[in-house]
Formats: structure tokens, sequence, C-alpha cells
């Protein structure tokens, strides 16, 4: 905790709980009894990893709570037990995306920014299991555990990792082959985040797994990161609500 408001940050974690849960249900269970329904090439984008990314939130909190809490056992399990839900909650949707990008025809106007958090998501998830992998030491119970999520830490970076040239082609067919101006849309705050995230979540991953060898990667993603921040910042601000025409 950067401030030392411990009580204060778990009664963030807490009412963040509370909301995730409200929230993420209410929506599954509105989507589950909704009629009609759109077709899968309607129905799916990258905004649907949002899920993955609130739940790998609640994560994070947890576990850096637990390292000076009185009771780190629960706290670190409850985190572990968010991690491992968001990690499923992601298999279910990317397969979806991943059906949708490969087998249904795509337009410019769908491959949109947001498709960014296909990255974004593993690479908090990449996040919240170095946190719990550094936390292990507070907790006897669960170090046995630890080969395991430091396996899926490079797990999700790798797949992060993947996920990074493949969207860089996305964006050069839709902005240079099929000429999309590259103007502001408010889409494009959902690429800020994953570049962020990415360069964040190698930096915990290197610490913890003493793979220091990879420590230019955040450096370079920092400066992307900002780059990509300040222009789109400076989009808001000069274009306001235009969006991009298709």
């Amino acid at each position: 905790m950067i401030v030392g408001w411990r009580s204060v940050g778990f009664a963030l974690w807490v009412f963040g709980i509370i909301l995730w849960g409200a929230i993420f249900y209410t929506v599954l269970a509105a989507v589950t009894i909704r009629d009609p329904k759109p077709d899968l090439a309607g129905g799916v984008s990258g905004e649907w990893l949002m899920l993955v990314v609130a739940t790998e939130s609640v994560a994070v909190l947890g576990t850096l709570l637990a390292a000076s809490s009185s009771r780190p056992a629960e706290l670190l399990f409850a985190a572990l037990a968010m991690c491992m839900a968001g990690l499923f909650i992601y298999i279910v949707i990317i397969t979806l995306i991943c059906y949708r990008w490969w087998f249904w025809r795509m337009t410019v106007g769908e491959a949109t920014p947001p498709y960014w958090v296909n990255m974004g998501a593993l690479a908090i998830t990449t996040l919240a299991c170095a946190e719990i992998d550094a936390g292990m030491k507070f907790v006897p119970q669960l170090v046995p555990l630890g080969p395991f999520f430091r396996g899926m830490t490079v797990l999700a970076w790798a797949g992060a990792s993947w996920w990074i040239p493949l969207l860089v082609i996305i964006g050069v067919w839709r902005h240079l082959i099929r000429r999309v101006p590259l103007r502001y849309d408010p889409h494009y705050w959902s690429l800020v985040f994953p570049l962020g995230m990415y360069g964040v979540a190698t930096h915990r991953m290197a610490g913890a797994l003493d793979l220091h060898f990879l420590d230019w990667i955040p450096r370079g993603f920092l400066e992307i990161a900002l780059l990509a921040w300040v222009l789109t910042l400076s989009g808001m601000v000069r274009f306001g609500g235009w969006r991009v025409e298709e």
C-alpha cells in the first residue's frame, strides 16, 4: 500500500467485491435471459473482457492487503480464487472472440481499440499471479502452489505478449490499408490501459521470478503507454466528442 492506509484499502476491497458481485452477476443474468439475443458478430467484443479485468483487480488488491493482514491466509486464498476465476472467465470469453475473429467477416468498423483488452486482461492476470506468488511466503499452507503460480504467471505473460503483434497488424490494416482516419475516439482509452498494464505486469513478473533480463520491456512500455495517454488526452481535448467516421 503506497501511503499505509491499509484500513481504507481493506474497506475499498470489500466494497469492490460487493460491487463486483452485484454488477457481474446482474450483467450475466441479463444476458442469459435476454430475448431476442444478438448474433455472435454483433454481441461479442473486447469490452466483454472487462469482466476479467474487474475480477483480477479484486485479486491484486486482496494480495497486497494480505501481506499486512492479521489473517493473511484467508485474504490470499480469496485473492487466489478470484485470480483463477478471472482466468476461467478469460478462457470462455476469448474463445468466443477468437471464433468471431477467425470465422466471421471483420469490418474496419468492428476492429476497434477495445480489442486491445484481449492483451490487457492477460496482463493484469499476470500481475495478479505474480503478486500472489510473492505473497505465498506469508502463508505456509499455500507454498506448495508456488511452482504452479510461477508457471501460470509466465503462461499469462506469454499469452499477453502473443497478442501484441496481432493487434498491431490489425491496427495497421485498419488505418493504413483501409485508410480509416486516425482521429480521437473514446474507444482509444481502451488501448492505453493494456499498454500500461503490460509494462507493470512484466516488471512485477521479472521481480518475482528473478528474470531481470526482461527489465528493458517495462521501461519501453512505460514510454509507449505514456505516449498513447498523451495522444489520447490531446485528441479528447482537441476533438471533444468527435468519433472516427467509418
